[in-house]
């Protein structure tokens, strides 16, 4: 059983990863889980549970470490998950990118985070080709990290997201389409945006992602990415 059928097991049995990191040098992710339960994903195909973990959850992977299951899982069941994985384009703010990355598992869909998946020997620009097939909506997160301005035009100086963000926003845009993709914008008024993208959506937010949930909720909803409005 590898990660991404660990990640689409606990969804469909209704487990929320609050967090998902690697570990001892990528040889196993720890999935943190609201509730305080942890899930560690080995390589090897091994899944330890650990932490407060009800029986449910460890009768869900006893089978696939050799074991029986103490009670049947809704695995067997079910249909094959919907595609909820969102692509996350971001540059050196982290808090608002951590706060960005906990508030899409809290709505139940996948933060794919390029830092967090294993390079396997590719370049950058491989490693963003070869994950741009995944996703079913983009978040582009441009904040206020670099200043700019046209060259001997220093009173022209304004703050600008990193150029990695306007790349990879122009492949989501090319691969998803104008519809699938949304930008929160932080420090709305004092940032430049890139005259080519002129007329995108652009949607405010202050101190954290979680200032534009309902609106970008909204946008999700209309591709038909169902948000649990509880969960805001």
């Amino acid at each position: 059983m590898n990660l991404q059928e660990v990640r689409d097991t606990l969804l469909l049995n209704g487990f929320v990863i609050s967090h998902e990191r690697e570990m001892a040098n990528g040889q196993f992710t720890r999935l943190d889980l609201e509730g305080g339960s942890i899930v560690n994903v080995y390589n090897t195909g091994t899944i330890n549970v650990q932490g407060r973990a009800d029986e449910k959850l460890r009768a869900l992977f006893a089978e696939r470490n050799g074991k029986r299951a103490s009670k049947p899982t809704a695995q067997a069941n079910v249909a094959a998950p919907p595609n909820r994985r969102v692509f996350v384009v971001y540059g050196h703010d982290t808090p608002a990118r951590t706060s960005l990355e906990a508030m899409l598992r809290r709505w139940h869909l996948e933060p794919v985070i390029l830092d967090q998946l294993p390079s396997e020997g590719q370049t950058i620009i491989e490693k963003l080709e070869s994950t741009m097939d995944r996703p079913c909506f983009a978040v582009v997160l441009a904040t206020p990290d670099d200043q700019g301005h046209r060259r001997d035009k220093d009173n022209e100086k304004m703050l600008r997201a990193r150029q990695n963000v306007v790349l990879e926003l122009g492949m989501m845009l090319a691969k998803l389409g104008r519809s699938r993709v949304a930008i929160l914008l932080k420090d709305a008024v004092g940032m430049e945006r890139p005259s080519d993208i002129q007329g995108l959506l652009y949607i405010p937010f202050e101190n954290d992602p979680s200032d534009a949930a309902v609106q970008l909720a909204k946008e999700m909803h209309k591709q038909g990415i169902r948000i649990d409005l509880d969960r805001l």
